[in-house]
């Protein structure tokens, strides 16, 4: 199977292979499990332009925490923290911006309002109308496999066969995506780490991670500062995981990542040209 084919996303052409793309994250949400929410415009654009110089290529801006336990965020709220900062950040930064969000009409308002793409953890399963919106829009759209989605954790399946279960669950929701009218050359994948899974399903998935490969398709991953981080390193708190993430970033982007999502962007970025020198001399 060949390769993915690259991606335009405003000014930016992500041409798979040739280096890891950074997907910064930007959380305007009150209740973020990385401690790092932004409630204010000014502040957003603030932190959005950091990650820009950082070297991020992608602002990733999401209005509804995905931790444990966190509550569902009503439509209205949902669009009253993430379009305006969209806005600001595509407007006056001119950013490449993802919105993370499994409503419809928040990708609809988003993707008016200078969003370059959506990233749906649901895999276009929470909301019916997502397909068509990310369809109408032509825009490039993350598909996720977590367990218990709307209920998390779960943890169904086990450390041996997750990898499995991802790529059977992945490649009927690319099909379901297609069926839907969305582009198959502009759908992204990613394995879920720490949606719902054990720490031992969250290690294998970086160890095999290279396997999505077989699904022809970019494969986005976010480690970072996770709870497997804080728990391989003796329970360290969310703030003390920037080593652990680092080492989860490298193994990933060897075992074939094309796009890192993180929190720590600036460290993130060395760490990721550092593994490229190392892993993609040929190219």
């Amino acid at each position: 199977m060949t390769g993915p084919v690259p991606v335009h996303l405003r000014d930016l052409t992500l041409e798979w292979g040739r280096r890891t793309y950074i997907m910064g994250v930007l959380n305007v949400t009150p209740d973020s499990f990385s401690g790092d929410g932004i409630m204010d415009v000014p502040a957003a654009v603030a932190r959005a332009r950091q990650m820009l110089a950082e070297g991020a290529d992608i602002i990733d801006v999401g209005g509804e925490s995905t931790r444990p336990g966190a509550q569902p965020v009503p439509l209205d709220e949902e669009l009253r923290r993430v379009i305006p900062a969209v806005e600001a950040l595509a407007g006056e930064l001119g950013a490449v911006v993802s919105v993370d969000t499994m409503k419809s009409e928040v990708a609809r308002r988003a993707l008016r309002a200078g969003a370059a793409m959506v990233n749906d953890v649901s895999a276009l399963r929470a909301d019916p109308e997502m397909p068509g919106v990310v369809a109408e829009g032509h825009a490039p759209v993350v598909l996720m496999h977590g367990y218990g989605i709307s209920k998390r954790p779960s943890s169904e399946g086990t450390a041996a066969g997750v990898v499995a279960e991802m790529l059977n669950f992945l490649e009927e929701r690319i099909e379901s995506a297609v069926a839907a009218g969305l582009a198959r050359e502009r759908i992204f994948v990613d394995p879920g780490f720490g949606f719902g899974k054990t720490i031992q399903q969250n290690l294998e998935i970086i160890r095999r991670l290279r396997e999505l490969r077989v699904l022809g398709l970019p494969v986005v991953i976010g480690p970072s500062r996770k709870g497997t981080i804080g728990h391989i390193l003796g329970g360290l708190p969310v703030q003390e995981r920037v080593e652990g993430t680092a080492a989860a970033v490298a193994v990933c982007i060897m075992n074939g990542a094309d796009v890192i999502r993180v929190h720590d962007v600036g460290v993130m970025v060395r760490v990721a040209r550092a593994t490229d020198a190392i892993v993609r001399v040929s190219e």
